[in-house]
């Protein structure tokens, strides 16, 4: 098949949308097909993939290129990159990976084209059961998303000299704030855990004063933005990954690298993110400081819980393989190019 992959954002801006989109466009390759990704990210001196990269596409180089495929995917619905199927018939195939919020009025009519677009499409794919249930429409087919596992692995013999890790943007949303609260409880009732802080933001500042102002210093580590290898080695040294997100998640690809680096995960009951932490760890309510402590004093105080969730790694990883992810897509694809396969209703009628 000609895949044709939408993905606002990609590499080299960072996110979930980007990663996915990277490591389904490099399988499709790897299992036989021919891929190209259009997006708007700008180019980058980087480019090195086993596919072509079309960035900020004119009118007629999308034009051309949806007119070049046998079906076009879409990750995350994007208006910007729909219009072409107005003028040429292709099967469309729409994966949702982030929820569909509710924005300011002139953004709510664009979500009520995307519900619209979502509404009439056969072959919708969201990342999680989170996510499926807020489009609310029937017949959505549940895909997780993959992570990078030939990065994210286990090292040998390295000492877990971290008890809690927190990687992520230092923004509100990601609710490390939650976290430092949490922390400055836990050393009222005697437990002082360290915290590795993986990551940069424009809240840094903050939350480092955050950090000394709760008596935190000496057991918050703040280390910056990391190259990929090096967070690798930083996951290695954590015994607990800690996700705190404040917001609905679509699903937390960041839970199945810490997985897969022998960290178990606590998680706030957000999203698709309890999906993507599955048996290997345990989650608590959203924004809740004291669940999160009460829920980290009953882990570290109990190594054999840890070993239990650590067990399950290796069978909740195996759904996640890049390969295993892009075989569930391409039976998709497949079933959309076929001659039962169909389109948007829209397109159909043309």
């Amino acid at each position: 098949m000609k895949i044709l992959i939408s993905s606002y954002p990609f590499h080299p801006s960072i996110g979930g949308i980007e990663t996915v989109t990277d490591l389904l466009a490099a399988e499709f390759v790897a299992q036989g097909h021919i891929v190209k990704v259009v997006t708007m990210t700008p180019s980058s001196a980087m480019d090195e993939f086993p596919y072509e990269v079309v960035r900020r596409p004119s009118p007629r180089q999308l034009l051309a290129a949806v007119r070049w495929c046998d079906v076009f995917l879409q990750n995350q619905i994007s208006l910007q990159f729909a219009w072409p199927l107005l003028l040429v018939r292709r099967p469309l195939v729409i994966a949702q990976l982030h929820p569909l919020g509710d924005e300011a009025r002139l953004s709510r009519l664009k979500q009520g084209f995307k519900r619209a677009i979502i509404g009439h499409c056969r072959h919708v794919v969201a990342c999680s059961h989170a996510i499926a249930l807020q489009l609310g429409k029937h017949g959505i087919e549940v895909i997780p998303n993959p992570y990078r596992d030939r990065v994210f692995r286990l090292q040998a013999d390295r000492t877990r000299d971290y008890d809690l890790v927190f990687l992520g943007r230092l923004v509100s949303d990601k609710g490390l704030v939650i976290l430092l609260r949490a922390l400055s409880s836990l050393g009222m009732h005697g437990i002082a855990p360290s915290l590795l802080v993986l990551g940069d933001g424009p809240e840094r500042s903050d939350l480092e004063s955050q950090s000394r102002t709760l008596g935190l210093s000496g057991r918050v580590h703040f280390a910056g933005g990391k190259r990929l290898d090096e967070v690798v080695d930083f996951l290695n040294r954590a015994r607990v990954m800690v996700i705190p997100s404040l917001v609905e998640e679509g699903f937390g690809i960041v839970a199945l690298e810490g997985i897969a680096c022998g960290c178990v995960i606590v998680a706030s009951r957000a999203g698709g993110l309890p999906e993507a932490a599955g048996p290997c760890g345990v989650v608590f309510p959203k924004g809740d400081a004291e669940a999160l402590a009460a829920a980290l004093a009953s882990l570290l105080r109990d190594d054999k819980a840890i070993a239990e969730l650590r067990h399950q790694a290796g069978d909740h990883l195996l759904r996640h393989r890049p390969a295993t992810v892009a075989g569930a897509y391409l039976e998709i694809l497949a079933r959309a190019v076929g001659p039962q396969g169909g389109t948007c209703a829209r397109s159909q009628s043309h």
